[in-house]
C-alpha cells in the first residue's frame, strides 16, 4: 500500500490544478463588466509632432490624390489648427 501513496499524491495534486484552472478559467478578464465602463485614460498632450502624425494620416486617407506640396500645405495649416484648439482648450 505504500506505492500507492505518491501516486495518490500526484493525482490529487494535478486534481487541483485542474480545478485551480477551472477557476481561473472562469473569471472575467474580458472587461466588460461595469468597471470597464469607466473613464478613458486621459488623452496625452497636443505636440506638434503628434499633430503632424495625425494630420499626415489624414490626408493619406482623404487626400491621397493630393500632389504632394498640396499635401504639404494643408498639413501645415492642419497642424496649426491642431496647435491653436489644443493652446485653447481647457486645461485639466
Amino acid at each position: 500500500m505504500t506505492s500507492s501513496l505518491p501516486h495518490s499524491r500526484t493525482l490529487l495534486r494535478g486534481l487541483m490544478v485542474v480545478l485551480a484552472g477551472a477557476a481561473l478559467a472562469a473569471c472575467e478578464t474580458a472587461g466588460t463588466g461595469p468597471a470597464a465602463e469607466g473613464a478613458k485614460p486621459p488623452e496625452p498632450p497636443m505636440t506638434r509632432t503628434r499633430a503632424a502624425t495625425q494630420c499626415w494620416m489624414s490626408t493619406e486617407k482623404g487626400h491621397a490624390d493630393m500632389n504632394l506640396d498640396k499635401r504639404a500645405d494643408f498639413v501645415t495649416k492642419c497642424i496649426e489648427q491642431k496647435m491653436k484648439a489644443a493652446a485653447e482648450a481647457p486645461k485639466t
